[in-house]
């Protein structure tokens, strides 16, 4: 059985657990939690299917063992010192990594998304995602829109200008993908993203959802109550049927427990 770096540079191209986070050697335990929690968002086995899902479990667990190293001074410490790590003592093996990651990090709601949101548009953080993403995209707008966090049609005209400057002052390539696309390619993204958000108008609405996590828990609510009114309804015509006693027997009943009281 490989040991954890020899797991991470099968996984994830490098044996460099900083590099497996994607943060830099001197971060801070805050930088080494979000880092984790970045990178296990990405490659979470909830993401994929199929046979990608087998990968995506290994390097999530994974991960957890790498975030284990880092989040531990003392395990840390020796780690940086000689570059190896102890896999018999240092790392549970039979922990449920899934549990783990619920517990550092809690399920998010629609305003955690929205406070998110507001500190994450224009911050040096975004503009870092929009640089790598167009990069890596070969500025492809089409899949820059897809990477970048939160990103929606909106915010095209803005990143626009941005990647323009960087062109400009040459930051990044320019890429023909990204100075030469046509209007109609740009015109199909807008159709794209009206469409997706009219679906998702309408699935709201037909969930009764508002703009609020308190709209989900009424609907919660709401539910519960009708599925009780049901099940009421249910045991009383149970009952209408099946629970009254049959005619004649009624009255030999009766009759039987007076006799029984006449004759004490």
């Amino acid at each position: 059985m490989d040991g954890l770096l020899e797991t991470c540079r099968n996984l994830f191209g490098t044996n460099n657990l900083y590099d497996v986070l994607d943060i830099p050697k001197d971060s801070s335990a805050k930088d080494v939690k979000r880092g984790y929690h970045k990178v296990s968002l990405r490659v979470h086995p909830d993401r994929v299917s199929g046979d990608e899902k087998d990968e995506a479990t290994k390097k999530f667990q994974t991960l957890g063992k790498v975030y284990i190293i880092l989040s531990d001074k003392e395990k840390r410490a020796v780690y940086d010192e000689t570059g190896e790590v102890d896999d018999e003592n240092d790392i549970p093996q039979d922990r449920d990594w899934y549990d783990y990651w619920r517990i550092l990090f809690r399920k998010i709601t629609v305003d955690d998304i929205k406070e998110f949101e507001k500190e994450y548009k224009e911050s040096e953080e975004e503009l870092a995602d929009l640089k790598v993403a167009y990069v890596e995209a070969e500025g492809d707008l089409d899949q820059v829109m897809d990477m970048v966090m939160l990103a929606t049609v909106e915010d095209e005209p803005r990143f626009t200008k941005i990647i323009k400057n960087w062109i400009k002052n040459g930051d990044v390539p320019d890429f023909a993908s990204f100075s030469d696309e046509s209007n109609k390619k740009s015109s199909q993204r807008k159709r794209k993203a009206a469409k997706e958000a009219k679906e998702a108008e309408e699935a709201k609405e037909r969930l009764g959802l508002g703009e609020s996590t308190d709209s989900l828990k009424a609907l919660i609510q709401k539910n519960k109550a009708s599925r009780e009114m049901q099940m009421d309804s249910f045991l009383s015509d149970l009952e209408a049927k099946y629970g009254q006693p049959k005619k004649g027997k009624t009255t030999d009943n009766k009759t039987s427990t007076k006799t029984k009281k006449t004759k004490r």
